[in-house]
């Protein structure tokens, strides 16, 4: 049975006459509308052998919504694709755009793929509502969010903001960009992205043009020349483009970026991977804030005594999901942000660790887990110490911990 807050797109699909000519564009207006009121930040369209799945991703887990006939899936791909100008008749090859709609304060976008039944389609939201537009906003921990601030103060060097995809890199990273441009000071801002998921106002935003030759690298070199003083790349994704935009922090800029990697020594990991010289990173990147996005229990969940619900957590009393009405029977209401602030300038920003032990490790290219131990050594709060303080406070359950950071042991020197 389906959570009684999706009923009625449920009902309100199965009252549209597939036989209409506009069935398609009600049915992707109905369910547009429905992902926006429940708060997804994706949709999913898969093709099944037999149906059109409908699925909504809320606080970061695929929800089965709906099932149309398989036979109405290409007219609902395709209106979809009308929306976000993209070719309809081209349904061999992936394609992507984006979606505005008038009146509204949601940018969606738009990705189609090619599968064995058909065009697979995810539409993504951004921007939604204003929210989590500063640093205050987004939930960081006292400690990160004060070394952040001071950060940013910085004329340059490089600050990454990792973690895997859908962790809220990208509304970090624009809150940082808000909190320079409230900060005044007359600094010239701009951003390279791929694409522009968010209009920041006060800051001088482009777009990759791949065909065009405009990619992230390139792009990069020809901001250097407008006089920059912080630039923001959407993300760094391979080493030409690493390059030109650690050249850019070492060049008195302040660079902004987002990386793909699960805790921040695994981004130093992947940047020495790329073949980034050791010494550049140590002289450049000022820091990585690291985070995952955890659901929240809802108030419905209740403590258990059995050692087995703690999961091989070192806490002392576990909180459960349940589920009720008010949590669509999931257990979880919303999400938080946990994180870790890795700095090599400890020396910079007091508080922070990046002792001279972690930098040398570093140049001598260490291992990520040796990098990871150091950097807890000297005064990092790692992900680990941070999900069991949440779980011990009752915030979130040892299970929703395991789901993020995996089954292997707790470190016994983090916690």
């Amino acid at each position: 049975m389906h959570p009684p807050r999706w009923d009625a797109l449920e009902g309100d699909l199965a009252r549209l006459n597939p036989a209409d000519p506009q069935y398609a564009a009600q049915a992707v207006e109905r369910l547009l509308a429905a992902g926006r009121a429940a708060g997804a930040s994706d949709i999913h369209l898969q093709p099944a052998a037999d149906a059109l799945e409908l699925k909504f991703r809320l606080d970061g887990v695929l929800q089965t919504i709906a099932r149309l006939p398989l036979a109405l899936a290409p007219n609902v791909v395709a209106r979809l694709k009308v929306l976000a100008e993209l070719l309809t008749y081209r349904t061999e090859v992936p394609q992507e755009g984006r979606i505005r709609q008038d009146g509204s304060d949601v940018e969606m976008r738009l990705s189609t793929f090619p599968t064995l039944y058909g065009e697979r389609a995810v539409v993504r939201f951004f921007g939604r509502g204003g929210r989590y537009e500063r640093l205050d906003e987004l939930g960081l921990p006292a400690d990160a969010r004060s070394a952040l601030e001071r950060l940013l103060g910085e004329t340059a060097g490089a600050i990454l903001i990792s973690g895997p995809a859908g962790s809220g890199k990208t509304t970090t990273a624009y809150a940082c960009l808000r909190e320079l441009v409230g900060q005044g000071g007359n600094r010239s801002l701009v951003s390279l992205e791929d694409p522009i998921e968010v209009a920041v106002p006060g800051v001088a935003q482009s777009q990759v043009n791949a065909p065009a030759g405009l990619d992230l690298a390139t792009g990069l070199r020809f901001w250097m020349r407008q006089d920059p003083e912080v630039i923001l790349v959407g993300e760094i994704r391979d080493r030409a483009t690493a390059e030109a935009a650690f050249q850019a922090s070492l060049t008195g800029h302040l660079l902004l970026s987002t990386f793909h990697a699960g805790s921040a020594a695994e981004a130093l990991g992947r940047l020495l991977d790329m073949g980034i010289e050791p010494y550049v990173l140590r002289s450049s990147l000022l820091a990585v804030l690291s985070q995952r996005l955890p659901r929240k229990l809802c108030t419905c969940a209740r403590p258990s005594d059995d050692p087995a619900a703690r999961l091989g957590l070192p806490i002392h009393r576990a909180m459960v999901p349940t589920g009720c009405q008010a949590c669509a029977g999931t257990g979880y209401r919303g999400r938080f942000l946990l994180v870790e602030m890795l700095s090599l300038r400890g020396g910079d920003c007091a508080g922070l660790p990046g002792d001279a032990e972690l930098g040398r490790a570093l140049l001598a290219r260490a291992e990520t887990a040796v990098l990871e131990r150091l950097a807890v050594r000297s005064g990092m709060t790692s992900r680990w110490q941070r999900a069991v303080e949440a779980a011990e406070a009752g915030l979130t359950s040892p299970a929703e911990i395991r789901r993020l950071l995996g089954l292997a042991a707790v470190p016994s020197a983090e916690v």
